[in-house]
C-alpha cells in the first residue's frame, strides 16, 4: 500500500454514441478510488466499445469469439523504459447494459464495478482461484463501498 493521494492520469475514448454512458469524469473517479493506496502514479487508458469492437478484441487477444464485458490489457513495458503506464481497460458498453439490466443492476453502479475491476486486475489482482476471487471481491465492495455504491455481488 502507498500513502497519499494518487496522480491518475486517465484518456477515456468513446466508440460508439455516447448517449446514455456515464461522462468521462465518472470513469476516472471509479479508477482513482480503485488505484488509490495502491500506486502512486499511473496513466490509463479506458475505451468504451460496441459489441462488434468488443467481441473482435476478445476473439483476438483471448481466442473467445464474445464481447465480455471488461478487458484488462496491462503495459508491458521493455526493460529500461520508465513511465507510469499502468494499461488499458476496453467496456463494452452493450453487454454492460444488458447485464445491468438482466441482473436488476443500476447502470452507473454497473459500470463503477466493472472499472473497479478492470483497474485492479491491471495492478495485478486476479480471480483465478476462489481465494484470489474472493479477496478481489472484497476490495470491489471496500472500494464500491467507499464511493457510496452498493454491494456489485
Amino acid at each position: 500500500m502507498t500513502k497519499g493521494p494518487v496522480q491518475l492520469d486517465v484518456g477515456v475514448s468513446y466508440g460508439l454514441p455516447r448517449k446514455g454512458l456515464p461522462a468521462a469524469t465518472s470513469f476516472r473517479k471509479w479508477a482513482a478510488a480503485a488505484a488509490r493506496g495502491r500506486i502512486r502514479k499511473a496513466d490509463l487508458a479506458i475505451r468504451l466499445v460496441d459489441e462488434k469492437e468488443g467481441r473482435a478484441l476478445n476473439h483476438h487477444y483471448r481466442g473467445k469469439d464474445y464481447a465480455t464485458n471488461v478487458l484488462s490489457f496491462p503495459a508491458d513495458l521493455p526493460d529500461g523504459v520508465d513511465l507510469p503506464l499502468l494499461g488499458d481497460l476496453v467496456i463494452c458498453a452493450p453487454v454492460v447494459a444488458r447485464e445491468a439490466r438482466e441482473q436488476g443492476k443500476d447502470l452507473a453502479a454497473h459500470y463503477a464495478h466493472l472499472t473497479v475491476h478492470g483497474v485492479l486486475h491491471l495492478l495485478g489482482l486476479d480471480h483465478e482461484d476462489e481465494r484470489e476471487a474472493e479477496a478481489m471481491e472484497q476490495l470491489e465492495r471496500e472500494i464500491l463501498a467507499g464511493l457510496g455504491l452498493p454491494d456489485p455481488y
